[in-house]
């Protein structure tokens, strides 16, 4: 039967033992066969006539209007309103989100170094759709990628000043590598194991299981996707996913005023962030209707590109001794005190630090894992659950590090050794903090206006992964979602971004965000659960070495082509009937 064919059966072993019991299951071809993503409108793209779910997106589309018009016509109630609910909810569940969090890295590290680690998330033939560079790139340019940027030096001279849990006098060495140790501990491991979870479960139940690409797929999987729970859960996607990226949106616009101040000696006004908003979601609009091969992809790369440039330039022309004594010690810092940090939950101490930095981080990744779990499993089609687990866990742990030591140790050693008063940049904004460090090296005028760009591009390939996502997630889980649906989102969420700003209703907006994302803890333990449940079903064949799977193959196949010396031979022809035909040993037909 041809694989086009959408009623196209799939073999399956029952998890017996013996692999000898088969059923056959029926799968939805345009979920596992998405065609390349060379094109969005090929007619090959199966699917690509996946009907729009209009009761998802105009619900979704209200409920993000509704908020709107509340953070534009009373941004102090919503501010209020959302951080009273914040600080309860922190106060009431911040020892669960410390549980929880080692829990997603334990589970995902497990994972990796078990059999399961081998299980390919699509066919047992099918092989990345994207290359490991690529594929890298896309997941930080909408992970955490922007985040890089606005606190790689902010943060750890932040925690120079103010010591985290008052363990470390301010201003010394001691508070500077305690401070290092945290920064590295907010954006390491846990929250790459919370977008992980997400992706790794998505994944799993698109391209193995050919379930639409869908959060209600990996939260209610045998409910009907018209199902009223099924599409709540998809409404909330699209409600989460459109203000954290106008949040971010909007941040980034801040920022990038900034450096045109330093820059062009452009003035610091709503007008000219207004301004900037605009020409970003037009890019990201443009770039996320070409596709995810050709906009989002390029887009990463070239983030990629500039962003190691600036890092070799600072390291270059900065305390470069310094920085690699830092890291050293730095990297070996976390790891050594990676379990008390995990566990620590201020019973005696500390409680309002960990409230503002810590338990804040966790909740604000939480409500980012629905986004970024979406967008990850959309690029992740091929891979085995070891190399998903290594590329999302263990690649951009080690690449944060050495950003983040780059970055905010040239910061420590500048302020310390009085080079330049960082302490004062920071006090006058976040968004100051980079465009300080610069102006005190060789070449600030150039670097400016690169680290200008790469914030721009950083902020145009987020969003535009966001525009995807929500085109997905209206679209009944279409991995090719219609232009029209990616260039109404790409637009709402520069129009969401530019009424907020003008409000001074961003930060309530963030808090808002967070608080919707408390709830999806339990989600994804519910989650959690039932991957760690259809991995226990698969067959034992999928999860061994792929020797044994050839070994096994092929014992299976002379078991059956052997005949029994002991019986003669059934005679065949015409008088005596038909002969039965021959039946392929179940294993000898597995993908190796």
């Amino acid at each position: 039967m041809s694989p086009d064919d959408p009623d196209h059966r799939m073999p399956a072993r029952a998890a017996d033992g013996d692999m000898t019991v088969e059923e056959t299951v029926v799968v939805t071809e345009r979920f596992v066969h998405a065609a390349p993503d060379d094109d969005r409108t090929h007619p090959r793209a199966a699917d690509v006539d996946q009907p729009v779910d209009r009761t998802v997106f105009i619900a979704g589309l209200a409920l993000t209007l509704a908020f709107v018009l509340w953070g534009v016509i009373s941004p102090g109630s919503l501010a209020t309103a959302a951080s009273t609910v914040l600080a309860k909810m922190i106060d009431a569940t911040g020892w669960v989100y410390v549980l929880v969090t080692v829990g997603f890295v334990a589970l995902m590290l497990l994972l990796a170094i078990s059999r399961y680690g081998r299980i390919r998330l699509g066919r047992d033939d099918e092989r990345p759709e994207f290359s490991t560079v690529s594929w890298i790139s896309m997941m930080f340019a909408t992970g955490m990628g922007i985040g890089l940027i606005f606190w790689g030096v902010a943060e750890p001279l932040s925690h120079l000043l103010t010591p985290p849990l008052g363990l470390a006098e301010p201003a010394t060495p001691e508070s500077a590598q305690l401070g290092m140790e945290y920064t590295i501990f907010h954006w390491g491991l846990h929250p790459w194991a919370l977008y992980g979870v997400v992706g790794l479960a998505l994944a799993y139940a698109t391209f193995r299981k050919g379930l639409p690409n869908l959060l209600s797929s990996i939260v209610f999987p045998r409910k009907d996707p018209a199902h009223p729970a099924r599409r709540a859960v998809d409404i909330f996607g699209l409600f989460i996913t459109t203000f954290g990226a106008a949040t971010s949106l909007g941040l980034g616009a801040l920022q990038i005023n900034s450096g045109l101040t330093r820059v062009f000696d452009a003035p610091q006004s709503n007008t000219v962030s207004i301004v900037v908003i605009v020409v970003l979601t037009a890019l990201f609009v443009v770039s996320a209707v070409s596709g995810t091969e050709r906009g989002v992809k390029w887009m990463a790369n070239i983030n990629a590109g500039l962003a190691v440039a600036v890092l070799v330039f600072v390291f270059a022309f900065g305390p470069t001794i310094f920085l690699m004594n830092t890291f050293v010690e730095s990297f070996g810092g976390y790891l050594a005190h990676f379990v008390p940090m995990s566990f620590r939950t201020g019973a005696n101490g500390g409680r309002e630090w960990l409230a503002g930095w810590t338990i804040f981080y966790w909740a604000w990744w939480m409500s980012w894992a629905p986004f970024v779990g979406t967008f990850m499993a959309r690029i992740s089609r091929g891979r085995t659950i070891r190399e998903f687990v290594i590329c999302v866990l263990i690649v951009p742990t080690l690449v944060s590090t050495i950003w983040f030591v780059v970055m905010g140790g040239t910061a420590i050693r500048f302020q310390l050794s009085g080079v330049t008063d960082m302490a004062g940049s920071l006090a006058t904004g976040v968004e100051n903090t980079l465009f300080t460090l610069l102006d005190a090296m060789p070449f600030s005028t150039l670097t400016a206006v690169l680290v200008v760009v790469l914030i721009m591009l950083f902020y145009v390939a987020g969003a535009d992964a966001a525009s995807l996502v929500l085109g997905m997630l209206s679209q009944g889980g279409s991995l090719h979602p219609r232009t029209w649906l990616v260039v109404t989102w790409g637009s709402m969420i520069g129009a969401v971004a530019i009424a907020l700003l003008l409000a001074g209703g961003l930060d309530a907006i963030q808090t808002t965000v967070i608080v919707f994302g408390v709830p999806f803890l339990v989600v994804m333990l519910g989650v959690c659960y039932s991957l760690l449940k259809q991995l226990r079903s698969e067959p034992v064949v999928t999860t061994v070495p792929p020797g044994v799977r050839t070994v096994v193959a092929e014992m299976r196949s002379n078991t059956v082509q052997q005949p029994d010396s002991a019986q003669p031979p059934t005679p065949t022809g015409p008088e005596n009937g038909a002969a039965a035909p021959t039946r392929e040993a179940t294993a000898s037909r597995t993908p190796i």
